[in-house]
């Protein structure tokens, strides 16, 4: 190992490209840690990256700090990867921490150069590039008929983005032998359902059928509008409460954007009804929980209605999370980009796990069910699923 960190140190330099520290020998969440030359006020710098999970860290080293941090690290992984200016690296680590070390000179052409690479606030490259004008960005006012982004209106560009990196994480779960059906529940002014459209079909070539739905007969008739303008023939909006959606009896993908209160869970559980095999969901106004907790409970927490309400938001989105595994689904839940008038910025992403065993979601379930005896609730989503939401209650609800 100690071999293996001085060649490595030899490379700590601005020919650096980058080294991968990958494929850990034990069940982790970290599955990989990055490294790469930085120059921060005139200094030469190494930063490490660690992505742990779905969250990504970052910490600037000295050249001096990085071998400290190899020889407790590497241990736990089985390769390594360099790209130096001056050659590439490959190791191996076995079980006995011995590495098998391969240098080759540097065959690889078209890196940035120096002044690119040692930036420490590299330009990010998003999936909707400048350069080309976007129709439907065009009439948010974000871009320019040059394709230019619009200054006061980069937040709405990052967003659209920052919503397309989630959707790309999915494309391995879409079907590709048939057109891809998308459902938008509470599609509101629907540009983020726009972007979809544009980078499924525009620029990946995807065969797909979106269909938006909103309560608002006045945002679906300008939706309408705007999809007949751009020629997304494949693309309709549908006035309507979500519960009495019966728009179609299948879908690929569910998306649920801001669906107020209960209306999520009718989002969800219409995503598991139809067996989607992705679900990408961002929970508002999480209040059924809030209202359903005594005041006596979780002390000092309910004394401080700020304090309960957050409680009650994230636990209803645990219920849910561990619901969507119960069945079948692996789920995380993400950081998103806050979305315009609201702090709500936490997306649930779950993919159907085919393989899930069906202990797993046994556990799932009994741990929901555990989770809200004890704080003395029942929410919607689980009623729903257990066929305990009658019409009574969904009309009250209406």
């Amino acid at each position: 190992m100690e071999h293996l960190i001085e060649k490595v140190r030899g490379f700590l330099d601005e020919d650096l490209i980058g080294i991968t520290i990958s494929n850990p020998r034990k069940k982790t969440d970290v599955k990989k840690h990055r490294i790469r030359p930085v120059r921060i006020k005139d200094r030469l710098l190494f930063q490490w990256e660690t992505t742990r999970g779905d969250q990504v860290f970052h910490e600037n080293l000295s050249g001096g700090e990085v071998p400290a941090k190899l020889a407790e690290i590497l241990p736990e992984y089985k390769q390594v990867n360099l790209d130096s200016l001056r050659g590439e690296m490959t190791a191996l680590i076995n079980k006995k921490k011995k590495a098998a070390i391969k240098i080759k000179p540097r065959k690889k052409t078209g890196k940035p150069p120096a002044a690119d690479r040692l930036s420490h606030n590299r330009k990010k490259r998003y999936l909707i590039e400048e350069g080309t004008a976007v129709p439907f960005l065009l009439d948010l006012g974000v871009m320019t008929p040059e394709g230019k982004i619009v200054k006061h209106r980069y937040d709405k560009y990052r967003q659209i983005n920052r919503f397309l990196e989630f959707i790309e994480d999915v494309l391995p779960a879409l079907p590709k032998d048939r057109p891809v059906r998308i459902v938008d529940f509470g599609c509101g002014r629907s540009y983020l359902t726009f972007a979809m459209y544009y980078y499924l079909h525009e620029l990946k070539g995807y065969e797909i059928e979106i269909i938006g739905l909103d309560l608002k007969k006045e945002v679906i008739r300008h939706c309408r509008e705007l999809a007949k303008k751009y020629g997304y023939d494949q693309l309709h909006f549908v006035e309507g409460a979500i519960e009495d959606f019966d728009g179609t009896d299948r879908a690929d993908m569910v998306v649920s954007l801001h669906a107020c209160d209960t209306a999520t869970d009718y989002a969800l559980y219409k995503a598991l009804s139809w067996d989607a095999e992705v679900i990408l969901s961002v929970p508002c106004c999480q209040h059924e929980m809030n209202a359903q907790l005594k005041p006596s409970s979780f002390k000092p927490i309910t004394d401080y209605g700020i304090l309960k309400e957050r409680f009650a938001a994230m636990a209803t989105d645990a219920v849910r999370a561990n619901l969507l595994k119960s069945r079948g689904y692996h789920t995380q839940i993400l950081e998103f980009i806050d979305m315009e008038h609201t702090p709500k910025n936490l997306l649930i992403r779950a993919v159907k796990n085919r393989n899930e065993k069906a202990g797993s979601r046994d556990n799932n379930l009994r741990e929901t069910r555990e989770l809200m005896d004890s704080f003395g609730v029942s929410l919607t989503l689980y009623r729903l699923l257990e066929g305990v939401v009658d019409e009574d209650e969904r009309q009250r609800r209406s």
